[in-house]
C-alpha cells in the first residue's frame, strides 16, 4: 500500500515546481528547511492522494513521516488530520499521540500551519493539562514554538 501511495503521489509531479520548491521553502545551504528534498507535486495533489489513503497503517505513515521528501511527510500529515477529525475518542489519541512523539518531523511552515491546530488544537482544548504548549513555545527549536503557536489556532 505504502508503495501505490508513493508510486501516485509521483504521478502528479510538477516539473516547473519541483526546482522552484526548494527555493520557495528556503531548503538552501543555511536556511532553515536546509536539505529538504521536493518531488513538485502540490497540496492539492497531495490531498487527493492522501483521501485514497486515510486507511495505511501506522507502521507507513511513521515511514512517510520520516521521510526526506516533504511531499511525503505532508500527505502523511493529511492523513492524520483526516484521522483525527473523522476518528473516535481512541483514534484522536492514537493520532494525537503519534503526532506529538514525531513532531520533529513536523519541521516546515506548511506542515505545521496544515496539522498542528487540527490535531493539537482541538484535542488539548478541552484538557486540564496544557503544559505541551508551554514546553513547545519554550523549545529552541523553531517549529516546535510555531506548533505551539499555530495549535492555538483552534
Amino acid at each position: 500500500m505504502l508503495n501505490e501511495l508513493k508510486k501516485l503521489l509521483r504521478s502528479h509531479i510538477n516539473s516547473e515546481k519541483a526546482p522552484f520548491f526548494p527555493k520557495f521553502f528556503k531548503a538552501g545551504k543555511g536556511e532553515y528547511a536546509e536539505g529538504d528534498k521536493f518531488l513538485g507535486v502540490t497540496v492539492p495533489n497531495m490531498r487527493s492522494v492522501a483521501k485514497q489513503f486515510y486507511d495505511l497503517s501506522y507502521a507507513d505513515l511513521k515511514t512517510l513521516i520520516y521521510s526526506e521528501l516533504h511531499e511525503e511527510r505532508l500527505t502523511a500529515l493529511l492523513i492524520l488530520v483526516h484521522r483525527y477529525t473523522k476518528g473516535d475518542g481512541t483514534e484522536k489519541n492514537r493520532v494525537y499521540d503519534f503526532y506529538v512523539k514525531h513532531r520533529k518531523q513536523v519541521n516546515n511552515w506548511d506542515l505545521v500551519d496544515l496539522s498542528a491546530h487540527k490535531i493539537m488544537g482541538p484535542h488539548l482544548i478541552n484538557s486540564s493539562d496544557k503544559q505541551i504548549i508551554y514546553d513547545l513555545a519554550k523549545s529552541k527549536n523553531l517549529w516546535e514554538r510555531r506548533i505551539s503557536i499555530i495549535t492555538t489556532f483552534w
